[in-house]
């Protein structure tokens, strides 16, 4: 894919919101799915803040693909009263976390890693904050009508680029960052690494 640089990286991701977020800043990438057991890392970091396994998810990604040049892994968690959600398994289960998110604060954890030849070179981080207004049953299915099974490759249930914008009342962060990568940090380190130019 054509950027603003002529040299690229590899996003070791199939997302396609962070696929859509590079390709408009103008970075040149390919995408390469990274064949991690996610939540085997998860299990084995219990306990740990979700920014860290957030990060430790990113750089399990970044590490996994074996390619020229930099690897991009990127990761986000959401926590809600102090509980950790993952994407939901069934549409079930998607209602059941939009009925507990319903009314109550998401923070939302996103990470990114930079890797050359499986060494991590760089690690951003970033959270927003984001207010769930009260959801009806009757909004939730007519919800889930609409975005189900989009949505199940989404933490925390929403596309906020579409429809899941109607579950927040209020937004508090980086807008790139509620989108699933802290983009900012994330071009500033390819500027840093001579992928793009100053």
């Amino acid at each position: 894919m054509s950027g603003i640089s002529g040299s690229g990286i590899v996003l070791a991701s199939n997302s396609a919101s962070r696929k859509a977020m590079l390709e408009a800043a103008g970075v040149a990438f390919t995408a390469q799915a990274a064949d991690i057991d996610e939540r085997a890392l998860e299990s084995e970091m219990e306990g740990a803040e979700p920014a860290e396994i957030a990060q430790a998810l990113a750089a399990a990604k970044a590490a996994a693909v074996t390619a020229k040049g930099l690897v991009l892994g990127s990761d986000s968690l959401v926590e809600v009263d102090g509980r950790r959600f993952d994407k939901p398994q069934s549409r079930e289960q998607a209602a059941e976390h939009l009925r507990f998110f319903s009314g109550k604060v998401m923070t939302l954890h996103s990470a990114a890693v930079l890797a050359r030849d499986g060494q991590i070179v760089w690690v951003g981080s970033d959270f927003a904050r984001l207010r769930v207004r009260e959801l009806s049953e009757e909004f939730i299915e007519a919800y889930l009508d609409a975005e189900w099974p989009e949505v199940s490759y989404c933490v925390g249930v929403f596309r906020i680029e579409g429809p899941g914008v109607q579950l927040f009342e209020s937004i508090m962060g980086d807008q790139f960052t509620v989108l699933g990568m802290p983009l900012l940090q994330v071009l500033d380190a390819l500027r840093e690494e001579g992928v793009l130019p100053t």
